[in-house]
């Protein structure tokens, strides 16, 4: 007499499927709705609709970023300052920049090689060191976090609104809020020496502070990669409004809308520039 073959194994296949399925659900919620808002303010940025700013969200420690796999590129980053700790220790810069395994494409250090533009980084290596340790100032050094820009810029221009942003900034507000990206308006043009990496026309780079009274202030800044380097910062000031237009996102979108209006539409030059 033949048996009927039991049961049990299928129902803890089932059993083991939900519960990971479960556990999934879990995480994902956990992401949305906890650990993304925790690394931006107001909200994580969002892409307008165009198919070209749409992002995936990558988490590293003391950073985020929104990936954008058809320009090889972050669309945005974001990260928190506060003021430099007055002992912290100056961990030494890596020599090499690493593949990100999220992304879609091999984009590793020697896809810039001979390029004509550097590894520009979007969050900063010395501030992000100096604030959240070795293995933030590793994730800086991904190429996720990595955008083409020219020397000019990238050693000059660029690294003075760093280190305005890290000792100048932080150190009257005591926090602030950075968002930051490539920004492309003109013919799509790739990296001679690699075809999936889209080069920039410019970068914005967007402050939130608080002032002493509780309000919330907005700065931000467009600077085109066409730069000689020793251009003062006021320049290249401009409005939230203006970024969001080029860029296709929209930021801070949690604020009600009036708030959100009133500020994302002054140009105002911060302090000490």
């Amino acid at each position: 007499m033949s048996r009927r073959p039991a049961r049990r194994p299928r129902l803890s296949r089932w059993l083991t499927a939900l519960l990971l399925c479960a556990a999934v659900a879990v995480d994902y919620v956990h992401e949305v709705q906890s650990a993304r808002p925790a690394m931006s303010w107001m909200g994580v940025p969002e892409s307008r609709g165009d198919l070209f700013s749409w992002t995936r969200v990558l988490r590293n420690d003391g950073f985020m970023l929104g990936w954008s796999d058809l320009r090889g590129n972050a669309l945005w980053v974001t990260y928190r300052l506060t003021p430099p700790p007055a002992h912290g220790r100056r961990l030494p810069r890596p020599e090499r920049f690493s593949a990100d395994w999220r992304a879609l494409g091999l984009i590793d250090h020697d896809a810039y090689t001979r390029s004509g533009y550097d590894r520009g980084h979007l969050a900063p290596n010395h501030a992000i060191a100096r604030l959240y340790g070795r293995d933030a100032q590793l994730a800086t050094f991904r190429m996720t976090n990595i955008s083409p820009q020219r020397s000019d810029l990238n050693q000059r221009l660029w690294q003075r609104l760093e280190q305005y942003e890290f000792d100048q900034l932080a150190a009257r507000y005591g926090e602030v809020w950075v968002t930051t990206g490539p920004v492309f308006t003109g013919e799509r043009t790739r990296l001679r020496s690699h075809p999936l990496v889209e080069i920039p026309d410019a970068f914005y780079k967007l402050f939130a502070v608080t002032e002493a009274d509780g309000n919330p202030r907005l700065f931000a800044f467009l600077i085109p990669q066409q730069v000689r380097g020793d251009e003062p910062l006021a320049r290249y000031v401009v409005s939230v409004d203006d970024v969001e237009k080029l860029t296709g996102l929209d930021f801070f979108h949690v604020l009600e809308d009036p708030l959100e209006e009133r500020l994302e539409a002054a140009a105002l030059v911060p302090p000490g520039i």
